[in-house]
């Protein structure tokens, strides 16, 4: 095999992947095209005048070709965030009347779309639990289109039989529809498990410095279109600008992910000894209920973990507030690490009752896991804990 043949790796993809070529004026960085439209080129398609809000100014073709590489999708679109994403991949290939069925123990944000927002349109779910697949099969309708599921859950780190959804999908004429953002295109690349669509948001790991909100929505070319010409009518189009820093912070996704997983295992390891914490849910614990699974198609467990105080919500709140590195924020994927309780932030939308019923209980602290120094984030944690506990 020579050079030119050998499949290039993904730390080289990520920099090189989709830049225009020739350079747009010799520049190595794409230039940001604040421009809101542009030369009539003769297109008579509505979808494809040159206009920013059709999402193909030359920021967007770079963002989409490059995505699209990533994970290895015939096409990509961008949007103005990861519920943008979301919610056009869902308008875009289902309709009034349509049935889906749903993870349980979703993203608050997707959970309160299904169960609220959804059935307003004439689109009803079901959630299931995805670590039984016999009982998919009694929630099917005739009129199930779609089966929707997280490559890992947020925020309690499950990570379901995929293989099995897929095959499932493939048995009963089922879209399936995966949620990518916490395993990034570095851990896993759900389409070739045999998915048909993924979404991100890539407010998270593909941009990675908090300071963007996006989305992505990756694909058939067929399906992509469906989705960009409901985005069009939708009006979630991603700023050029942000465009610019998405790209830019692509370049460096697989340097901060591979040290983002170590990182979050370093530290689930030490969370997993202290007496303060009941519970640690990291998949890449050899505890995990789902560690096995997940270590079959997973490349790297992620930089997402969360765990139990052992006195509750008082003690979780303490430990909070005491850290000095880590800070309190919602968010994650950035290279500083973060931390919030998600019944008070993402799940806080999610009745007590719910919030029980999937294992989000008030003493629980998600830790959003940076590139600080696996040694002092420990530290950092370990006194915070220490002092959570004195009397």
């Amino acid at each position: 095999m020579s050079a030119d043949d050998r499949p290039l790796s993904l730390e080289t993809r990520v920099v090189h992947a989709g830049e225009p070529e020739p350079r747009i004026g010799g520049a190595l960085v794409t230039p940001v095209f604040q421009s809101s439209t542009y030369v009539d080129d003769g297109s008579r398609e509505y979808h494809d005048l040159p206009y920013l809000r059709l999402n193909n100014s030359p920021n967007h073709a770079t963002l989409h070709r490059k995505l699209a590489d990533l994970e290895g999708a015939e096409s990509a679109l961008v949007t103005s965030s990861g519920m943008g994403a979301i919610s056009t991949a869902l308008f875009g290939t289902l309709r009034a009347g349509d049935h889906v069925l749903a993870q349980e123990g979703l993203y608050g944000g997707t959970h309160t779309l299904f169960a609220h927002d959804l059935p307003a349109l004439g689109i009803s779910h079901d959630f299931v639990d995805l670590r039984d697949p016999d009982s998919w099969r009694a929630r099917l309708r005739p009129e199930t289109r779609a089966f929707y599921v997280e490559t890992i859950t947020n925020p309690l780190l499950t990570v379901g039989d995929l293989p099995a959804v897929v095959a499932f999908c493939r048995s009963h004429g089922l879209l399936g529809m995966i949620d990518n953002t916490l395993a990034t295109p570095v851990n896993c690349n759900p389409l070739a498990i045999g998915f048909d669509l993924v979404v991100h948001s890539a407010t998270k790991y593909l941009n990675g410095h908090s300071d963007i909100v996006a989305g992505v929505i990756a694909g058939s070319a067929e399906m992509i279109l469906a989705c960009k010409r409901k985005l069009d009518h939708l009006g979630a189009t991603l700023d050029p600008h942000a465009c610019f820093l998405l790209q830019r912070g692509i370049r460096t996704l697989a340097l901060r992910v591979e040290r983002q997983n170590a990182n979050a295992l370093t530290l689930a390891t030490m969370l997993s000894t202290h007496p303060a914490v009941s519970r640690v849910n990291y998949p890449g614990l050899d505890t995990h209920p789902d560690h096995e699974r997940a270590s079959a198609f997973l490349r790297g467990f992620g930089g997402l973990l969360s765990f139990d105080h052992a006195a509750g919500a008082e003690g979780a709140r303490r430990t909070v507030e005491a850290l000095t590195i880590a800070t309190g924020a919602v968010s994650l994927g950035g290279v500083e690490t973060l931390v919030t309780l998600p019944a008070e932030t993402s799940h806080a939308g999610l009745s007590v009752a719910e919030r029980r019923k999937i294992g989000i209980g008030d003493g629980l602290v998600r830790v959003a896991v940076g590139i600080e120094g696996a040694n002092d984030l420990c530290a950092d944690f370990a006194s915070a804990l220490d002092g959570s506990v004195a009397t």
